[in-house]
């Protein structure tokens, strides 16, 4: 091994304990104790290029924080992620706007004398016609009474994405209450995709988009990126208002184009009020106007309805970019920062196949929490050279006489999303989308993936590794004193994270007398 590679691998080491640091210097008091591995780098692999007092220096230097919540923590984080990354919200805002029907609705809680005195204040303080009609008050009370549960969750992801909407809304001197129709356009999904191919937050067409400054190559999507697709949706948004001179026909011209509400103008005899023309446009629109002015009544009197925001885990504000200097994956980004690749999918949502490239002319950014900007900053040279190597490897021909990895068809669960699978499997996120031509984060229960499971990986159906393999099962009983690193250590080719998978395992507590799985081979 060369010099240089083994001093980028002892950087790294230094570098993934300084994002565990990092993110715990909140904490008053915080007690430490003293480790001999570090999961993320294989440090065994380093001992045989470099002199023993080097490594054992290194290894009684490092440091963990022992903190007794992580494993809370963590699990409440991984449950906020489950709900993030479900998929299902678009299509069912899609088929609600589409299919709505105005039935009259029982829902004693809101009677109708409270519903008309709220629509008039809100109509008081919003350039929208928020008038009372029997139909907005059957979407209303629809929602209330059959949509809580995605309501609540589309007020979670509000909680991030809300804010950057508003600077952009205030900067072009729209209203504020714009931002209520990415809910309506994507569910707040930066990766849905319509069935005509309408992309993104706000859902552009590949032309309309182009119109407007936003990009699309093999790499990078930008209708996909929250930032710049808001920033185009302000742009045609103003354009259309300034066409039409009412923010009502405005809407339906953002929903089905310019062309059909002036169509619809022409066949009501020129009438110009939204709602008298209404019975002219196409289906969707007729219903589209009214579930915007629906979601904006919920949003702004959700605590009058009993509704609980779900706090972001990471706040837009929290988070800052870094130009991307050298081509590296998310899922490197994710191994190198201890963040969770799915989390960075999250936050970087325009990187197709989960690659940022750097290409001549283009300045493409990666989104980090800010707790992890500064050691990215600091440590950039070991880090792309890491991402670098880790390429040249991938790159190599396959051993075996150049075979192809036995593939796997896996069927998508309830629950499933990329990056467990991904984990399970010992594979990234990038390489899942790229074996399957996906373009988004997004899996669908049902959905067949091809996969090409690293060796020694779980099996995800039966939770036992891959029968690809020759395997063999041992049970080993917990005994005082052993943790999962010391147990890892009696069974070659083990690590802390097969462990945890083969044993339904989230935390680092373990009980004297508990049975755990262990597959060698």
């Amino acid at each position: 091994m060369k010099l240089n590679k083994i001093l980028t691998l002892m950087l790294l080491l230094v570098f993934s304990m300084g994002f565990a640091q990092q993110g715990k210097k909140q904490s008053k008091k915080l007690n430490t104790k003293k480790v001999q591995v570090v999961e993320s780098i294989k440090v065994s692999k380093i001992a045989d290029e470099l002199p023993s007092t080097v490594v054992a220096t290194s290894l009684k230097d490092s440091t963990v924080f022992d903190l007794k919540d992580m494993a809370l923590a963590r699990k409440k984080d991984s449950l906020w992620l489950k709900e993030l990354y479900k998929s299902d919200l678009f299509d069912d805002i899609y088929n609600s706007v589409v299919n709505q029907e105005y039935d009259a609705v029982d829902y004693d809680e809101l009677p109708t004398a409270v519903l008309k005195q709220r629509l008039k204040e809100l109509d008081a303080r919003t350039p929208f016609k928020v008038e009372y009609s029997p139909s907005l008050e059957s979407i209303i009370k629809q929602y209330l009474k059959n949509r809580r549960g995605s309501l609540e969750r589309l007020m979670g992801l509000s909680e991030y994405y809300f804010p950057m909407f508003e600077q952009e809304l205030d900067k072009n001197n729209l209203p504020l209450e714009l931002k209520y129709l990415a809910v309506i356009e994507s569910a707040l999904n930066p990766s849905a995709q319509s069935r005509v191919g309408a992309t993104g937050l706000w859902q552009f067409m590949y032309p309309t988009g182009k119109m407007f400054g936003l990009d699309v190559s093999s790499y990078v999507d930008e209708r996909s990126d929250p930032i710049m697709s808001t920033e185009a949706a302000c742009k045609y948004l103003k354009s259309l208002n300034t066409s039409f001179n009412d923010w009502d026909l405005a809407l339906a011209a953002y929903n089905s184009g310019p062309g059909n509400v002036s169509k619809a103008i022409r066949r009501s005899g020129g009438k110009t009020n939204y709602w008298s023309l209404r019975d002219f446009l196409p289906r969707e629109t007729a219903g589209y106007v009214p579930a915007f002015l629906a979601t904006m009544y919920i949003f702004e009197y959700a605590q009058e309805h009993g509704f609980k925001k779900k706090s972001t885990r990471i706040p837009y504000v929290a988070t800052d970019t870094i130009k991307v200097k050298q081509q590296i994956t998310l899922d490197q980004v994710a191994k190198l920062t201890n963040l969770d690749k799915e989390e960075l999918a999250f936050l970087n949502p325009s990187y197709k196949l989960g690659i940022i490239p750097v290409i001549k002319d283009e300045n493409y950014m990666l989104r980090l929490p800010l707790t992890a900007v500064g050691a990215f900053v600091n440590n950039e040279e070991a880090i792309y050279a890491f991402a670098q190597e880790e390429q040249q490897e991938a790159e190599k021909p396959l051993p075996e006489l150049y075979e192809q990895p036995e593939k796997i068809r896996y069927r998508v669960k309830s629950g499933d999303y990329l990056g467990r699978i991904a984990d399970r499997y010992g594979v990234g996120i990038s390489q899942i989308k790229s074996w399957n031509g996906m373009r988004s984060n997004s899996v669908k229960v049902g959905q067949n993936l091809i996969i090409y499971p690293k060796k020694g990986t779980q099996d995800i159906a039966s939770n036992a590794p891959l029968k690809t393999n020759t395997t063999s099962e041992k049970t080993y009983t917990v005994r005082n004193g052993d943790s999962l690193w010391s147990i890892s250590q009696r069974f070659p080719g083990v690590s802390v994270q097969n462990i945890k998978k083969w044993n339904d395992i989230s935390g680092s507590n373990l009980k004297p007398g508990t049975k755990l799985k262990i597959y060698k081979g």
